[in-house]
Formats: structure tokens, sequence, C-alpha cells
């Protein structure tokens, strides 16, 4: 093997084992339902994000948005950023993070509607226009869909390659009544997801338990 060789074999091998770092990084866009008597189970969203801001680390990027009546619009995004790789720059956007997200659902007049679906859309098209190789929906919802008679969200959507992840899924008065009802609003959700092409579908109810959140199955 002549020199020209070597050094063209050795450029293959270092290409090979060199990956590009974007396929490293995380994406999580979070939806707080604030809704009806679900606004009053804001507050508890602080948790989750404060667990993430702990978790992501440099490159990786986070989003919080409300889920309003309609739910489909970047103006419902509250916070978004990626996270810097020099330290100081990093705890200053996350200080920044945590600031704005305690000030938007520390007091929260809850919507009349819940568009999930339209969260859903919104979150798949913000997580697709970056370049991570992870990307997770975090839904803070009772995943009780409720839409006016003009929103239209009746259709396929798309959430390949996405993990979806439903957290502190609280019972609803009627499922109390009848169980059936809570469990039969999951497995349809989680159909639906499923169907969508998402990679995942998980419910995390515990909040003693996040690192379960971004943990893989």
């Amino acid at each position: 093997m002549d020199r020209r060789q070597f050094l063209a074999s050795t450029l293959a091998l270092a290409a090979s084992g060199c990956g590009d770092p974007r396929s490293h990084r995380h994406a999580v866009y979070m939806l707080v339902d604030t809704s009806g008597t679900y606004a009053q189970e804001a507050s508890k969203a602080l948790l989750i994000v404060n667990y993430l801001l702990g978790t992501l680390q440099p490159g990786d990027s986070l989003a919080v948005a409300r889920v309003q009546s309609r739910s489909f619009s970047e103006k419902d995004i509250v916070a978004k950023a990626t996270f810097d790789t020099r330290p100081s720059q990093a705890n200053a956007q996350k200080r920044a993070f945590h600031d704005r997200i305690d000030a938007a659902f520390r007091n929260v007049s809850g919507s009349r509607y819940t568009d999930i679906t339209g969260g859903l859309i919104q979150a798949a098209e913000f997580l697709n226009e970056g370049a991570a190789g992870a990307k997770t929906i975090i839904i803070f919802s009772d995943m009780q869909e409720e839409l006016d008679k003009v929103t239209v969200r009746s259709f396929p959507i798309s959430l390949k390659d996405i993990r979806v992840i439903a957290v502190n899924v609280v019972k609803l008065k009627t499922d109390n009544v009848d169980p059936r009802r809570y469990l039969g609003r999951l497995d349809e959700w989680k159909a639906r997801v499923e169907k969508a092409g998402a990679s995942e579908w998980r419910v995390v109810n515990d909040l003693d338990h996040l690192d379960r959140i971004l943990t893989r199955s």
C-alpha cells in the first residue's frame, strides 16, 4: 500500500467513526394543557420543565407550548431554546427559560376547549425542522380533547420517529364513576399515536419518577 492509499484508508476509517453530531442531539417539545379545570394543574408543569433543564445536554433543544382552544400556532410557544456548549451561556439560557415558564403558568385562566391534536401537529412540525436525532413530545394533560364546532382535526397526522409521552393524566369525575372511560381514552390515544408513526407511546403519572420521561423503553 503506497502513501496515498494509506492516507485515503485512514481518512475513511476516521469518517466512519465520527458520525454526524446532530444525530446525538435530543429535541423535546412539551405541550401544557391550560383548558378547563386542568388549568389548575399547570403549576406542576414547572416540575417537569426543571427536570428537563437539569437533564438536557449542550446542543439539545427544549420548547414549551400551551394547549388551548386551537393550538396549531407558534404563538402558543411560551419558551424555546437550544442550549449552548458554553456552560455559562447554557446556565443563563436555562435560568431565563425557567423564569419564563414560571411566569406563564403561575396563574392560568382555563380556555374553553382543548386542541391536543393541533398541539401535536405543531410540535411535530417544530421538531422536524431541527436536526436532532432523538425527538420527544411530552403532553401534560388529562388527554380529554374537546373542540369547537368549526375546528377540524379528524384526519391522519404524522408523528414519524417521534416519542410521545403523556404525563400527569389525571382522572376526570366521569372517570371515577366509570374507570373504563379513562382506560378507553388512553387506549384511543395510544392507537392514534402509533398509527401516526410514533416510535413510542408512554404514560408517566408518577411525578416522583420523572426520569422515565426521557428513558427509552
